[in-house]
């Protein structure tokens, strides 16, 4: 596949993810997706990406990702992206603080055959905990 091809894998997939219809994924990825940042105690797989997704949609309702840079070299895209939200739920152990966040993330996935089967992802963790007045600025 091109590169223009994966890149385009890549944008049906953030477009999924910010429509939160999620039953989409499963045409773009395979079902035994390796993701090597999977939250503890989920399955492994695309099913425990959906888990995941919804469970963080409990603490940020109104969440939504925008692409700000999408490069591809041969079977890989690197994506970095700006996710913004409300914590009306608890996260993390935390209780919501109706505080409005954004912070940045990188993905770069791996596509096969026309999905992605290989994730993974870096999070500002501790810039969205001080946003949430959890961690120090």
């Amino acid at each position: 596949m091109s590169t223009e091809t994966n890149k385009e894998i890549v944008r049906r997939y953030r477009a999924i993810h910010n429509s939160n219809n999620l039953d989409g994924l499963d045409a773009i990825v395979a079902s035994d997706l390796i993701s090597h940042n999977s939250l503890p105690g989920l399955p492994a797989g695309l099913e425990g990406g959906k888990m995941a997704h919804h469970a963080f949609l409990e603490s940020f309702p109104d969440a939504q990702t925008k692409t700000e840079d999408l490069i591809a070299e041969g079977d890989k895209v690197a994506e970095r992206y700006l996710f913004t939200g409300t914590n009306a739920g608890p996260f993390m152990g935390a209780p919501a603080t109706g505080r409005k966040v954004q912070i940045e993330s990188m993905s770069i996935y791996r596509i096969a055959n026309g999905k992605i089967v290989e994730h993974w992802g870096e999070n500002d963790t501790m810039g969205l905990m001080a946003q949430l007045g959890e961690a120090p600025m």
